[in-house]
């Protein structure tokens, strides 16, 4: 009777291989900031990155089509007073996107599917609530415009953006600067780390700590923690000895990790990227020109090896194109969006596979943009797995679609009544705001084009003089 030496999976073979050079995003001069979020944020029609600003924070969006060199006038979007510290977009419209900042404040922007001529200077709606810092924010997975954020006043809070209210604050259950925040698949759990070396399991909605284990890794660094899709929750962090370390971890079980697996000697914090369709977990330390990748299954050892992929340049943050982003053809199961010191590289992540049909065990069906609950539903309690899409086809991202606020009458408590998302008064307001801001558009083109008319008559008045001169 042979023994089985080899694991069987089909991801054993999975490679890594960098854009050519007229892929890339040249000229951008991505942040300095000391942060230790991935300063980059990408979906199947936008590629953002936090840039360096003078006198306040601002990112720049480019649609992914736009490859090559940066124009250095090119639009960028400015709004806050200090530096962003991380930016998100919304999983269920892709014209819309979060920023946090040093400023204490969250603003959320439409963003146009044209190239601007100008900055973006107008959020759709600024959320105040934190008293210090906003380092982190994520929506929520299934929920429509229910978005997390989190902030140096140790405090979370979870915001309606369709009305700008504050639906939960949890202000009492970290006693520290909070690490990171990952929701679970359908938003009824959050994870957390701290820097009091604690990762909590939290449910929000009840405001209790459901599980917690003190020191899941002993070194003092900042720890990370993701839900898997089977429910664990795997974690990066240091050990006493400043080596960097992996673990998984059962929230039914907390006494024992299920894994854990010293990795190397560095200093940059491991960013956990994880794809719950194939259950690959991607690691990118920052400051490192590595990503490490491993398939997390049910058998021993759970974390398994696959490889590594290594360039010369050092990471300075990393995007994670979600799936319905993926070129299927190509057997692509992962994209990621490298940041240089001054350039964007894409990486692309492929199984190989020598038929050129689609590739149903690669793709199964994974979360689209219909959010699955609005967010009061949520709120009174319901839970929802994600809308799923199939990739057969492939994904055509929906048209733009405006984000529509409609801010509540705080003076007003008596309970909404009508339909849930009822067409008011501000919503005119904001498609008057569209208008108005493209007419300001048209507007400037034209000053733009009169001043060039100018110029030219001008110039030609200057050469019938210098003709008449000669003559």
């Amino acid at each position: 009777m042979s023994r089985r030496v080899v694991r069987q999976s089909k991801f054993r073979h999975v490679f890594g291989q960098a854009a050519k050079a007229d892929q890339t995003y040249e000229d951008i001069r991505v942040s300095k900031v000391t942060w230790d979020s991935s300063f980059c944020a990408v979906n199947p029609k936008f590629l953002a990155i936090i840039v360096e600003a003078g006198g306040g924070g601002a990112f720049i969006v480019l649609t992914l089509a736009k490859t090559g060199r940066v124009d250095k006038n090119y639009p960028l979007v400015t709004g806050h007073t200090a530096p962003v510290l991380d930016i998100d977009w919304c999983p269920h419209n892709d014209n819309v996107i979060a920023s946090a900042s040093d400023d204490t404040t969250i603003m959320v922007w439409q963003i146009p599917d044209y190239t601007p001529m100008r900055n973006i200077t107008e959020p759709i709606i600024t959320l105040e609530g934190h008293s210090k810092r906003v380092g982190i924010i994520t929506w929520h997975p299934t929920a429509r415009n229910v978005l997390l954020s989190a902030g140096g006043d140790n405090v979370i809070i979870v915001w309606n953006v369709g009305t700008g209210e504050v639906l939960l604050s949890l202000d009492d259950m970290h006693p520290d600067v909070i690490h990171s925040v990952c929701w679970n698949s359908n938003g009824s759990l959050l994870a957390t780390t701290c820097k009091d070396k604690t990762l909590r399991i939290i449910d929000p909605r009840k405001g209790q700590v459901v599980a917690e284990r003190f020191a899941a890794h002993e070194g003092m660094r900042p720890m990370r923690a993701v839900f898997t899709r089977q429910g664990h929750i795997f974690t990066t962090g240091f050990t006493r000895m400043s080596q960097r370390e992996l673990g998984l971890w059962d929230p039914n079980n907390f006494e024992e990790p299920v894994a854990l697996q010293e990795m190397d000697t560095s200093n940059g914090v491991l960013l956990p990227f994880y794809d719950p369709d194939s259950s690959i977990v991607y690691l990118c330390g920052k400051g490192d020109s590595s990503i490490r990748y491993f398939e997390i299954t049910d058998e021993p050892p759970f974390v398994h090896y696959l490889n590594t992929f290594s360039s010369k340049e050092p990471q300075r943050g990393m995007g994670f194109m979600p799936k319905r982003g993926l070129d299927v053809s190509k057997c692509e199961i992962a994209r990621f969006y490298k940041l240089h010191e001054r350039k964007c590289e894409p990486i692309i992540m492929t199984v190989p596979r020598k038929s050129d049909l689609f590739q149903d065990d690669l793709y199964p069906d994974t979360p689209g943009p219909e959010p699955a609950l609005e967010a009061d539903e949520w709120m009174s309690g319901q839970d929802a797995e994600p809308v799923l899409i199939s990739l057969r086809d492939g994904y055509v991202p929906p048209k733009h679609r405006e984000l529509r606020v409609t801010k509540r009458n705080i003076l007003d408590v008596r309970p909404p009544s009508g339909p849930r998302r009822s067409q008011s008064a501000n919503d005119t307001a904001l498609s008057q705001h569209t208008l108005e801001t493209v007419l300001e558009e048209i507007k400037a083109l034209r000053e733009r084009v009169q001043a060039q008319e100018e110029r030219i008559t001008a110039l030609e008045n200057m050469l019938c003089e210098l003709v008449d001169g000669t003559d």
